[in-house]
């Protein structure tokens, strides 16, 4: 048992890493995400994304002309 201590103190490191990562992770924390579904979220983004895309031609065919 000479690792037990460096196995136990890898473990608790490991442990706070991964308390960490999931306090970061949480999409649905997000005060913009609150209450929405997954499939919610994707629809809110394509809907935005094809807008953007709209302004975007928009804009290139106003600079073409």
């Amino acid at each position: 048992m000479t690792r037990g201590n460096q196995r136990e103190l890898a473990r608790v490191k490991n442990q706070k890493k991964q308390q960490e990562m999931n306090r970061k992770k949480g999409s649905n924390d997000k005060s913009s995400n609150k209450g929405m579904t997954l499939e919610q979220r994707k629809q809110r983004d394509a809907d935005l994304m094809r807008e953007k895309q709209k302004k975007a031609l928009e804009k290139e065919e106003t600079s073409a002309s």
